[in-house]
């Protein structure tokens, strides 16, 4: 018996929950609960379990699993792309689907990607010469603007007027 079962039996709500459900009683609840975490359809599920809809949302519902679920969402993103071939959809959404699975870390939080750059690391690149042009001149090597893009003295607005 997992840790979270034996939790939800110690609970009132969880003893009487399991009394009258009918998924609780299934002799394959675990499968059942493991494909629809991992984002099968609920109405084959019910068809193939012999269950209502119903009875699984309210098993669901009762136990948490749809928080489970949601942490999840590159199971549902997988069988999206896997059945690209299989529908007609267009290229940009089945790119979109890719895009999105793509920023789904493996604890199924959504995590937008950015590049850091540590300019200490670019100044300690330059030459002699590239640092003393930039105390002389302020102007800095075009490498170093092209990883780092516009700069101040690069842009329309002066800096000092916002």
């Amino acid at each position: 018996m997992s840790q979270e079962t034996e939790l939800r039996r110690k609970r009132p709500l969880g003893r009487r929950h399991e009394a009258a459900c009918k998924v609780c009683g299934h002799p394959e609840r675990e499968e059942l609960e493991s494909q629809w975490c991992a984002w099968a359809n609920t109405s084959e599920l019910a068809k193939q379990y012999g269950l209502s809809r119903d009875s699984i949302y309210r098993h669901c519902h009762a136990l948490g699993l749809f928080e489970r679920r949601g942490r999840n969402l590159k199971g549902a993103l997988e069988r999206i792309i896997e059945h690209a071939d299989g529908v007609t959809v267009n290229a940009a959404a089945v790119v979109s689907a890719i895009q999105a699975y793509a920023k789904i870390n493996s604890a199924g939080q959504w995590v937008d990607r950015t590049e850091q750059v540590k300019l200490n690391d670019l100044f300690a690149r330059m030459s002699t010469q590239g640092l003393e042009a930039y105390a002389r001149e302020g102007t800095l090597p075009d490498w170093f603007t092209s990883i780092v893009g516009a700069t101040p003295s690069d842009s329309e607005e002066d800096p000092e007027d916002e």
